[in-house]
């Protein structure tokens, strides 16, 4: 009996001195759609892809008033004068088809760099915000992807992080 009383004293003991381990879960997508950041992000690459495509556009227009303007006049051309025309307007449409291929890829690097960046921002952002107010764990959901398969409302702490990430937003820069 004496042994039952010392392991129970001594298993409460050991409970009462460790600290509750205190998580709480932020939905990571509503983080990434709500956040200055993000927003900010976005239309820097909006602007970007207008400023491409316009680019682009004018250089298609180009070519298609060439090709209009050869189709009219190749009647009236020698085969050998048609033949150069031709190659000369598959040349500058190749290019004008790399050139498309090449903005494509800038601005898909552009959204992946800046993806990267605003996850890291986030990550960092987190961090110091778990150490300030004392979580041991913060977990991310992303819709039904995440590492979440349960979590009470009260422990979420999305709109209180995305508050204090956008009030940090233009601190930091």
């Amino acid at each position: 009996m004496k042994k039952i009383i010392v392991i129970l004293v001594l298993a409460i003991s050991i409970s009462s001195c460790t600290k509750p381990i205190k998580i709480a879960y932020v939905d990571v997508e509503e983080i990434m759609k709500e956040y200055k950041g993000t927003k900010e992000s976005e239309e820097l690459i909006k602007v970007k892809s207008e400023k491409l495509r316009t680019e682009l556009d004018s250089s298609y227009t180009g070519f298609q008033k060439k090709v209009m303007d050869y189709q009219q006049k190749a009647p009236k051309m020698s085969p050998s004068k048609r033949a150069q025309t031709e190659q000369l307007l598959m040349q500058e449409k190749q290019i004008n088809d790399q050139r498309q291929q090449e903005i494509q890829q800038q601005l898909q690097t552009l959204s992946e760099e800046s993806l990267k960046k605003l996850s890291q921002e986030l990550k960092d952002f987190v961090q110091k915000y778990a150490k300030e107010k004392g979580y041991n764990y913060i977990l991310g959901t992303s819709g039904i992807i995440g590492t979440v398969m349960y979590a009470e409302e009260a422990a979420d702490i999305t709109d209180d992080v995305l508050l204090q990430l956008n009030k940090s937003y233009k601190i930091n820069k």
